[in-house]
């Protein structure tokens, strides 16, 4: 039975939040981080409210989270297409998958033509183990190589994508693929952000939210990945992040109230900025967990 993941994360944000703010005005920590602009008794006017993608989102979708980092470009945060001739097995194939998605995502930010290409045909190849028909693959890459500068367009274009995707693995009764894929894909997002853009001796507040922000997707992830039980390497797999998402609740992410709004149809929060209780040390588990994690999904 397929969940309607978009309502279920709009659901768990809005009692999240709503709980927020029927905190006591007096809370007992002290942010470790914050993005929230310093008051100012001058009236410069309303505050530039910033968005952050809360669904769960397909592996590009996912990799413009940090589209707006300015993160320098570095192969070396990649899979390398090499290894795609060594993932025999379904489910290696298919973590993949979603793992190349996001490596061909963060290649096109960078315009860097002949490698994306050389990831295009890779995610072609290593699909087609999966038994996955040519055009459900490549005609959305297609689409977003002339689109590619609107963030809307290629959103639309990857939520149908991924959602035509399920539908054929379902009516083939594998549909544990795409859930391997799309936990794929989330990892390799948080690998690439933990490694290039989280920088332990000059942290950046957003990057650090955007960051942070993740504990919300990577619950959404879990929920999700439950419909596939039957599958025992979805098991596996869903055991390791059950065992990531307790250092995410080990903090909190507050907004201002009445500061937040939730856009439902484009799956975005806009807020002018949070504080965050999380701390680097817990940041540095993540990076070295997520690290770990992503090792173990790309070796053969």
């Amino acid at each position: 039975m397929k969940v309607n993941i978009y309502l279920l994360l709009t659901f768990v944000f809005l009692i999240t939040f709503s709980c927020r703010k029927k905190a006591p005005e007096k809370i007992s920590f002290t942010p470790v981080f914050s993005t929230l602009s310093e008051n100012s008794s001058a009236d410069t006017g309303p505050e530039t409210k910033y968005e952050t993608y809360y669904g769960l989102l397909t592996p590009v979708e996912i990799c413009s989270i940090f589209n707006r980092l300015g993160v320098p470009y570095n192969n070396a945060a990649l899979n390398p297409v090499s290894n795609s001739d060594l993932y025999m097995s379904m489910a290696k194939a298919a973590v993949n998958t979603g793992i190349y998605g996001v490596d061909f995502g963060y290649l096109k930010m960078f315009g860097l033509g002949q490698e994306v290409i050389n990831y295009m045909v890779t995610i072609r190849r290593i699909s087609g183990k999966l038994g996955i028909p040519d055009y459900l693959m490549l005609n959305p890459l297609k689409q977003i190589e002339s689109d590619i500068a609107d963030p809307d367009t290629v959103t639309a274009l990857m939520e149908k994508a991924f959602s035509d995707l399920e539908n054929h693995l379902m009516r083939n009764e594998r549909e544990s693929i795409a859930g391997l894929m799309l936990m794929g894909g989330w990892v390799e997002a948080m690998f690439i952000a933990t490694q290039l853009a989280y920088d332990h001796e000059n942290p950046d507040p957003v990057v650090i939210q955007k960051i942070a922000e993740q504990k919300y997707t990577l619950k959404s992830l879990l929920s999700f990945m439950k419909n596939y039980y039957d599958d025992p390497v979805v098991v596996y797999y869903t055991k390791k992040l059950k065992f990531l998402n307790n250092y995410f609740d080990s903090f909190d992410i507050f907004f201002k109230p009445g500061d937040l709004e939730i856009d439902t149809l484009k799956k975005v929060l806009r807020s002018s900025g949070a504080d965050m209780t999380i701390t680097l040390p817990t940041l540095d588990i993540i990076k070295d967990y997520v690290a770990k994690l992503r090792t173990e999904m790309v070796s053969p």
